[in-house]
């Protein structure tokens, strides 16, 4: 079966936290160039480099889109791709709040993406990559939960569930 690609949408939410980010980020840094205290090294390093590194990291994680292929996902990024496999995925489903009331165990929580290790009281443990919570798809395996948010979300969810073995 060929491959399938599907944009990942912001949503207005992740557009105004990820442009908060920058303006405290980058807010910093102009402090850190215009305001240094003599004789310190620290105060460049807490102050640009340190802010700006991580605009930096954030833009590479990124998430730019989804790409179905027979045997896995691959989320993709800018200049790489995250790979999912999909071997023991039992469903599909979409469910616009899937995320709601998550908490982040380790990730990202809106710089670019809301990306990483969340949970909460529907899903339990899951791992996400979303852009647009909205268009959450959950998909369930055997041994973990994993939600994306590509655009069409249905037709993403159909050509998914092609993909599930009969058992």
């Amino acid at each position: 079966m060929a491959g399938y690609k599907f944009g990942a949408p912001w949503a207005l939410s992740l557009k105004l936290m990820t442009l908060f980010s920058i303006a405290i980020l980058g807010g910093m840094a102009v402090i850190g160039l215009t305001v240094e205290p003599i004789d310190t090294w620290v105060w460049p390093l807490a102050m640009v480099v340190l802010p700006l590194g991580v605009l930096v990291i954030g833009v590479f994680f990124m998430i730019l889109g989804y790409e179905l292929t027979q045997d896995e996902l691959l989320i993709r990024r800018p200049g790489w791709k995250s790979r999912l496999s999909l071997a023991g995925l039992r469903s599909v489903e979409v469910d616009p709040e899937a995320m709601r009331r998550s908490l982040r165990t380790f990730g990202n929580g809106g710089l670019f993406c809301f990306a990483g290790r969340f949970r909460n009281r529907k899903l339990g443990p899951y791992r996400a990559w979303a852009t647009d919570p909205k268009s959450a798809v959950v998909l369930r395996f055997d041994d973990r939960v994993a939600v994306v948010t590509p655009e069409e979300p249905r037709k993403f969810a159909a050509k998914i569930q092609a993909r599930i073995p009969e058992r």
